[in-house]
C-alpha cells in the first residue's frame, strides 16, 4: 500500500516535467530540408498544379511574346552596328511617340463625341431656364416644343419648335451653368497657355486670350446675337441670294433665341448640292462676294462663318441661296483699317510692291512681303503673277516651310496687327477652306480683289462727300475703279505673257543662253 502510494507521487512529479521538456522540443526550430530535396519536391508539385488549370493557348502566345521580343530586340541591339543600333532607337522613339500621340488623340476625340452625343440637357433643365427667364415652361410659349436637341454645341443646344400662329421655329437653348462656368473656364485656359508659354516661349499665345476675352463674352449674350443677326441683314440686302433667320423677339431672351427656321445643306456638303441641282462654282462665288462684302465695306464681319453656320437651299428662282447663321461672334473693322486692307489686297493682286509696303504700314506691320503671304495664303513674288488660282505642291511645301521656319517672324507680325484683323483672318481663312472643299472653282484672289477694289471706291466717295454727294456719281466712281483695276490686271498679264514669248523666240534662235534660272523665269 506503501509502494503504490509512492510510485503515485512520482508520478505526480514528473507530470509537469514531461510536459515542460515537450514544450521546449517542440519550441526548437525544425531543421531545413536539403535544397536538392527541396527542388525535387517543388518539381515534383508543379505538374500536378499545371494539370488542375491548363493555360489556353492564346495566353500561352502572348506571354512568350512579351517576353520574347523584347529579348530578341536586346540581343538584336547589343550585337548590332553603331548605325543599326541609331536606327534602332529612332524606331523605339517613334513608336513612343506615336503612342502619346494617340493616346491624346483619342482623349480629345472620346471627351468630344461624349459631349456632343451624350452630355445633351434634358427635360429638367430646359424646363427650369425656361422659368426663370419667362416665367413659363416651353408647352406653354410654343405650340410644339421638341425637347430633342436637332443640333448641340459648346454653349447652347437648338431644339425644333412651333409658335402659335404654327411658324416654324429654331430655339437655341444655352446651358444652364454656362455664365457659371466661363470665368473659371477662361481662367483655366489663362493659365495653361502662361504654362505652354513658360515651357515654349516662341509659342505664346496668351495675348490672343486677353485681346478677345470680352469678344467672347458677347457670345453668351443670345439678344446681343440677334441684333447682330438684323444688322447682318441689312447690311446684304442687295444680295438677294443672302438670308439671314428673323428673330422672333417676344420669344428670346439673353440665354434663349428663336429665330426662323430655315432648311438646307452645309455648303461644303457637295453631293448634297449637286442633288439639289446647284451649281457649285455659283455657291462658291456668292460665299466669296458676301463675305468679301463684310471684310472690305461694311466693316461688320461675322467671324465664325465655318460650314455649319453657311447652309445652301434652292431658292424661288432655282438657283442656290446661302443661310447664314450662329451671329454670336462679330467683329468691327474700322474705315482706316479696312481701306488700307483693300489697297493692300489691290496691290498684292498686281504686284505693287511700293503699294503693298505702304499700306502694311497703315496696319502696323513692316515685314509686308510676310504678312502679304499670311494674308493670302500663298507665295507673294514680286514682279510675277500666280498662274493659277490653283495652289501647286510646289507653293504648298513653300508655305509649310515658311511656317515652319518663320513662326516667330509670323506672330510678330499678327501682335503689329490691329486686334479686330485676327478675327477678320480667321472669316478669311474660314473662306479659304470652303472653297477648297468646294474644288476651288472660282478664283477667290480675284474676287476678293474685286470687291476691295468696289469696297475701297464706296469708303473714299464717302469720305468726300462733297464730290461725291450724288449716289449716280459714286456708283460711277466704283465702276471706273473697277474698270481700271481690272484693265491693269489684263495689261500686267498681257506684258508678261509678251515677254515669255520673246525670251522663247530668243532662245529658239540661239540669241540667249538656256540656263536653269531663264526655265524658272518661263515657268512663273
Amino acid at each position: 500500500m506503501a509502494a503504490s502510494s509512492d510510485s503515485v507521487v512520482l508520478l505526480t512529479l514528473q507530470s509537469p516535467l514531461c510536459h515542460f521538456h515537450c514544450a521546449v522540443l517542440q519550441s526548437r526550430p525544425q531543421r531545413w530540408p536539403v535544397p536538392a530535396a527541396f527542388l525535387r519536391r517543388s518539381l515534383r508539385a508543379l505538374p500536378a498544379r499545371w494539370s488542375l488549370r491548363p493555360q489556353p493557348l492564346w495566353k500561352k502566345v502572348l506571354s512568350s511574346t512579351a517576353v520574347g521580343l523584347p529579348l530578341l530586340f536586346g540581343v538584336r541591339y547589343f550585337t548590332a552596328e553603331p548605325r543599326e543600333k541609331r536606327r534602332m532607337r529612332l524606331m523605339v522613339d517613334g513608336i513612343g511617340r506615336f503612342s502619346r500621340s494617340l493616346s491624346v488623340g483619342l482623349q480629345i476625340s472620346v471627351d468630344y463625341w461624349w459631349c456632343t452625343n451624350v452630355i445633351l440637357r434634358g427635360v429638367e433643365e430646359v424646363d427650369e431656364l425656361f422659368l426663370e427667364d419667362f416665367q413659363a415652361p416651353p408647352h406653354e410659349l410654343f405650340q410644339e416644343f421638341d425637347y430633342q436637341p436637332i443640333a448641340a454645341a459648346s454653349l447652347a443646344q437648338v431644339h425644333r419648335a412651333r409658335l402659335h400662329d404654327g411658324t416654324a421655329v429654331a430655339v437655341k437653348v444655352q446651358y444652364i451653368d454656362l455664365r457659371d462656368r466661363f470665368d473659371g473656364d477662361i481662367q483655366t485656359l489663362e493659365l495653361l497657355l502662361r504654362l505652354v508659354e513658360l515651357m515654349h516661349p516662341s509659342f505664346g499665345f496668351s495675348w490672343v486670350l486677353q485681346d478677345l476675352k470680352g469678344t467672347l463674352a458677347q457670345e453668351l449674350d443670345f439678344e446681343n446675337e440677334g441684333r447682330n443677326a438684323e444688322r447682318c441683314a441689312r447690311d446684304l440686302q442687295h444680295f438677294r441670294y443672302v438670308v439671314v433667320p428673323r428673330v422672333h423677339w417676344d420669344t428670346s431672351s439673353k440665354r434663349v433665341l428663336t429665330a426662323e427656321f430655315c432648311e438646307g445643306c452645309k455648303v461644303n456638303d457637295v453631293e448634297a448640292i449637286k442633288s439639289m441641282g446647284l451649281a457649285v462654282q455659283d455657291i462658291a462665288e456668292k460665299l466669296i462676294k458676301a463675305f468679301a462684302e463684310q471684310i472690305f465695306y461694311t466693316g461688320f464681319i461675322h467671324s465664325d462663318p465655318h460650314p455649319g453656320n453657311v447652309l445652301v437651299r434652292k431658292g424661288p428662282d432655282g438657283k442656290a441661296e446661302l443661310v447664314l447663321l450662329d451671329h454670336g461672334l462679330y467683329q468691327f473693322l474700322d474705315q482706316k483699317d479696312r481701306s488700307a486692307l483693300c489697297q493692300l489686297w489691290r496691290a498684292i493682286i498686281l504686284r505693287d510692291d511700293i503699294s503693298m509696303k505702304t499700306h502694311a504700314a497703315t496696319l502696323g506691320v513692316q515685314d509686308y512681303l510676310l504678312f502679304s503671304e499670311v494674308l493670302m495664303q500663298r507665295p507673294v513674288h514680286l514682279g510675277q503673277l500666280w498662274r493659277s488660282h490653283l495652289l501647286s505642291r510646289e507653293e504648298a511645301a513653300y508655305m509649310q516651310a515658311m511656317a515652319r521656319e518663320h513662326f516667330e517672324d509670323i506672330m510678330a507680325v499678327l501682335k503689329a496687327l490691329p486686334r479686330p484683323m485676327l478675327l477678320v483672318l480667321r472669316n478669311i481663312n474660314t473662306v479659304r477652306a470652303i472653297n477648297t472643299a468646294l474644288g476651288t472653282p472660282v478664283d477667290r484672289y480675284f474676287l476678293m480683289a474685286k470687291s476691295a477694289v468696289r469696297g475701297w471706291s464706296r469708303l473714299a466717295g464717302t469720305a468726300h462727300t462733297s464730290v461725291c454727294s450724288i449716289s449716280l456719281l459714286r456708283h460711277i466712281r466704283v465702276v471706273w475703279e473697277t474698270l481700271k483695276f481690272e484693265v491693269a490686271l489684263r495689261l500686267e498679264t498681257l506684258s508678261m505673257r509678251l515677254t515669255a514669248l520673246l525670251v522663247r523666240v530668243l532662245v529658239h534662235l540661239d540669241l540667249m543662253p538656256r540656263t536653269e534660272g531663264l526655265y524658272q523665269y518661263l515657268e512663273t
